[in-house]
């Protein structure tokens, strides 16, 4: 017994020891090597990472991450690469690596093996072009054998874990958002080998994915035990072992992705087999798991799933999306529900190949579920296309909608109503080709009643009776006829009776009378507090037939009756605020429409319209009708700023590539879209118009809206103290980028005040700083405009006449070098009153033309070319008495800033214009000096540059005069 007791206190102590040592070592080792471990991994990462780094403070210790020995530091923030070094690609409030201690204490080298990265925020973004902010690792390929024994930090990683993250992938090339809140990941595995198998747990607590602004989860668990083979030389990730839960829902999946040099290789497939419809409920949105968990739902599921092929923003490849949901024996039931919805049955087939929707195909091989006897609901629908659509349907049940509601024990809704159709349709549906499917069906709801939580009162006695007939396949023989469609609510009955036939050439009756409560109706289907309200109030008779308005048969229309609208908010995608419709008093007469008393606002702006439209009823009919009319606009106040596209607003539906191109130009404006369906005329008269800190007063003029281009002929306006005249036609070619002609005439305006109010004065003619005095304009001009709305210099075409009729110009740095090298003070302060100059514009040059003046006894004439970038290339004659009839030669060349004069001299030195792509709206080479030529190349070079300018000065008269 004493010698065990000896044999264990041997034994505690040697522990104690060895506990004590291995505590001594913990603390020392972070005391030993802290410089060393620092400065080698700023060394690494400065060395490594294309993208700005910025963390600040940082750690050595065992503790934070034991056992490892790591190095952290506190809000760490990495930039990201260009073009988007501005914007941040990872925060986080603590990053940590782990050093291999055997390196440390041998060799005194630092061996990256684990990251640690806790609480952040990742921001991984590819933009439309396929530019992607995480290449930011720079690794240096070297055509050297790897010096296995060389000092300083590597990384041989072989555990990654994330802890708390929130990230966010977008890729607007390929239309996907990711948005992962609360996530998890531990990985482990050989990461730094060519070839490596990576373990993977990850958990997300809230994740969201859209594809095409389209969301596929919302919301939703994940749960992911993942086996990956990575092949880093190939960049190849091989799934082997994958089984995802979302919620409840288990996933299993197998197959590749590969990363090609502009895009993706994927081959995924993914199955949840022998799974009920329980757990596929509870992938469904949010706002619908409530209402699952206290309702009986039973029944068999299987999902299958399969994306293949490759993805090329360049080359327009897209993989190919197939779907299978498989639902059978279904039952479904509240506790309230008089019978039980049961045999449901779904067999859904969904085919994307390429990701186009054009080719998307849907089959529901089964859909129907019964509602008890006499109470049932079968569909069979296959549809292939979009645009132009194959579809083969047989639709039939006789549905009691409270009964159903009941069923499914649905919450904050009640709808009753006995629901009847019986539709079979087979064909070809396209707009373009006016091709309709062979129908024949009949839809009837009778006594409906609907109510909601959102609003007190139901929408009652909803009736509707719609037939619906094709015999041939062609919208000739398509007929639709609603007889009736009625409600009533609050108090008021609303009525429709319409019959059309021919939708090839619509013959039309259709009678409506009512009023609507736009804000109340709203609240039936929204939540109350949304800026919704007015009302509708509607009495017309229109009878007709389509071609009738087109072939100015008017005598042969009966469409009569009013419409009133007050107090309407409305959006329209090319916008980025509503318009607020404070009163429309609309009158229907035969071909017209009439705008009686029209007043709305936008923003700051005013409107108020008198005047017609035509073509209303082909622009409901047809999806390409253009509304064509004529119209007095007046208007108090119109802020041109608030009408681009890229400011902030109240309209969130405007198109993808209006949003998308919000979030990559972030500091932009964008342009004024134009809609595309309108031919509109406008006798314009405003008090005031605003753009970008330019007041103009006392518009007056014509305008006209054709084909989304805007022209305004004989308009005037008063701006910086002068009437302009102005020609001009403006066309959007994207949300970001415009294009415009312009024809204007100012007489006698002041250039100081023009230099000080006109940022397009300062940077094109910079020499207007030195000029005092009254001038005239007669000036053309076509170019492009930048996503600000700015003029692109390069892009600009042009030219015209400027009359100095009375100015000072006093201490222009060309003149005053000039009269510094030939002896004459007087070039500071040269009599220019009443000199015309004739200028043109292309490719960022201007060409100027001979012009005259006088500088005391002398009579210069100058001529040549300079840039908007300052170059300049001019010749001047110095003529002397008598008459300016002997003279001497003197070039100008150098810049504005620095000119440079050579007297007796003809020998100038050219500048190579600059080259504009206006298909990319792209600058591809800035305007420089020409390499040396002789006189004869130069002269022939400058004759060129100035015969494409005047040609593109005469073009613009063209294009203006055509309309």
């Amino acid at each position: 017994m004493e010698r065990f007791k000896k044999i264990l206190l041997k034994v505690l102590k040697w522990a104690g020891i060895s506990v004590a040592s291995l505590l001594f070592l913990m603390f020392i080792i972070p005391i030993l090597f802290p410089g060393t471990i620092s400065a080698q991994v700023k060394i690494f990462a400065n060395k490594h990472l294309a993208g700005k780094l910025d963390y600040k403070k940082t750690h050595l210790t065992f503790f934070r991450h034991f056992p490892s020995l790591t190095v952290s530091v506190d809000d760490f923030l990495l930039k990201g690469s260009r073009p988007f070094e501005n914007d941040t690609l990872l925060a986080a409030r603590e990053v940590s690596v782990g050093i291999n201690l055997k390196n440390l204490i041998f060799d005194r080298q630092v061996k990256i093996d684990e990251i640690y990265v806790t609480d952040a925020y990742g921001n991984v973004f590819v933009n439309s072009k396929g530019e992607a902010n995480y290449n930011v690792y720079v690794s240096k390929p070297s055509s050297q054998p790897k010096d296995t024994t060389a000092t300083g930090t590597s990384v041989k990683l072989d555990f990654i874990k994330l802890k708390n993250w929130n990230i966010t992938y977008r890729d607007h090339s390929a239309k996907v958002l990711v948005d992962a809140k609360g996530l998890n990941y531990t990985g482990k595995g050989g990461l730094s080998e060519d070839i490596f198998d990576l373990e993977t747990d990850l958990e997300i607590n809230k994740l969201d994915f859209s594809l095409n602004r389209i969301y596929y989860a919302k919301q939703k668990t994940l749960h992911a035990d993942l086996i990956t083979r990575i092949n880093t030389n190939a960049l190849t990730f091989v799934l082997r072992k994958n089984e995802l839960r979302i919620n409840d829902l288990p996933l299993k999946f197998n197959g590749f992705l590969s990363i090609l040099k502009d895009g993706y290789n994927l081959d995924i497939n993914a199955a949840s087999e022998k799974t009920t419809i329980r757990d596929m409920i509870s992938v469904l949105p949010p706002q619908y798991l409530d209402w699952a968990k206290e309702t009986k739902i039973e029944g068999n599921s299987d999902l299958f799933f399969s994306l293949k092929g490759k993805f090329s923003e360049p080359k327009n490849l897209k993989p190919r999306l197939q779907a299978r949901l498989l639902v059978s024996d279904g039952f479904i039931s509240n506790a309230k529900a008089p019978v039980p919805m049961n045999n449901f049955n779904m067999d859904l087939h969904v085919d994307l190949p390429d990701l186009d929707t054009d080719q998307l195909g849907i089959n529901f091989k089964t859909l129907g579920f019964d509602l008890g006897p006499n109470n049932n609901f079968r569909a069979v629908v296959k549809t292939k296309g979009l645009d132009e659509m194959q579809i083969n349907a047989d639709i039939k049940g006789a549905v009691d909608l409270y009964t159903l509601n009941q069923a499914l024990g649905l919450k904050n809704i009640d709808v009753r109503g006995l629901l009847n159709t019986n539709i079979k349709a087979n064909g070809i549906f396209s707009l373009d080709k006016k091709l309709f499917p062979k129908t024949n069906g009949t839809l009837n709801l009778r006594n409906g009643w609907l109510k909601t939580k959102y609003y007190p009162n139901p929408i009652k006695n909803i009736n509707i009776a719609a037939d619906i007939v094709n015999t041939d396949g062609t919208f000739k023989s398509l007929g639709v006829k609603l007889d009736p469609f009625k409600f009533d609510f609050e108090g008021n009955p609303v009525f429709v009776n319409a019959d059309l036939q021919n939708f090839e050439d619509v013959l039309y009756k259709v009678r409506a009378k009512g009023v609507l409560n736009v804000g109340r109706i709203y609240q039936v289907f929204a939540k109350k507090g949304l800026d919704v309200s007015g009302l509708i109030m509607a009495d017309l008779s229109l009878n007709g037939r389509q071609s009738y308005a087109t072939t100015g048969q008017y005598s042969k229309l009966d469409n009569k009756g009013t419409l009133i609208l007050k107090n309407i908010k409305a959006t329209t995608a090319s916008l980025p605020k509503s318009f607020y419709i404070k009163e429309g008093n609309f009158r229907f007469e035969n071909e017209k429409m009439w705008f009686q008393k029209f007043s709305a606002t936008y923003g700051k702006s005013d409107f108020a319209l008198n005047g017609y439209l035509l073509n209303t009823i082909n622009y409901f009919i047809e999806r390409k009708g253009t509304l064509h009319g004529k119209f007095a606009l007046n208007s108090n106040y119109i802020l041109i700023d608030e009408f681009m596209a890229l400011k902030n607003g109240d309209n969130k539906d405007q198109p993808i590539e209006v949003e998308y191109a919000k979030v990559e130009n972030p500091k932009s404006s964008g342009v004024v879209i134009i809609p595309k369906n309108l031919d509109v005329a406008l006798s314009l008269n405003a008090r005031k118009v605003e753009f970008k800190g330019l007041n103009l007063n006392h518009i007056k003029g014509t305008a006209s809206v054709e084909k989304g281009q805007v022209y305004l002929k004989k308009t005037s306006f008063d701006v910086i103290g002068s009437r302009m005249g102005i020609d001009a036609r403006y066309q959007n070619e994207s949300p970001l980028t415009a294009n415009y002609d312009i024809a204007l005439k100012v007489l006698d305006f002041d250039v100081q005040r023009a230099y000080r109010e006109i940022d397009m004065i300062r940077e094109m003619a910079t020499a207007a700083k030195n000029v005092k005095g009254i001038v005239s304009i007669d000036y053309k001009l076509k170019g492009d405009l930048d996503k600000n709305m700015k003029p692109i210099y390069p892009s600009l075409e042009g030219g015209g006449i400027v009359n100095l009729r009375d100015v000072e110009v006093k201490n222009l740095k060309m003149l005053s070098a000039v009269g510094d090298n030939i002896g004459a003070k007087a070039f500071n302060d040269p009599d220019m009153k009443g000199v015309n100059i004739e200028t043109h514009i292309k490719n960022n040059l201007i060409h100027v033309d001979k012009f005259t003046f006088k500088v005391s006894i002398l009579r210069p004439t100058i001529s040549g070319t300079t840039s908007f970038n300052g170059l300049l290339d001019l010749r001047i004659r110095v003529g002397i008495l008598p008459g300016g009839i002997i003279g001497f030669p003197v070039v100008v060349t150098g810049t504005h800033e620095k000119p440079k004069v050579k007297i007796f001299s003809k020998k100038g030195q050219g500048i190579l214009d600059a080259l504009y792509n206006k298909k990319t709206n792209k600058v591809i080479r800035q305007e420089r000096r020409a390499e040396k030529k002789t006189k004869r190349q130069q002269r022939r070079d400058k004759r060129v540059q100035e015969q494409k300018a005047k040609a593109a000065e005469q073009q613009i008269d063209k294009d203006l005069k055509e309309k």
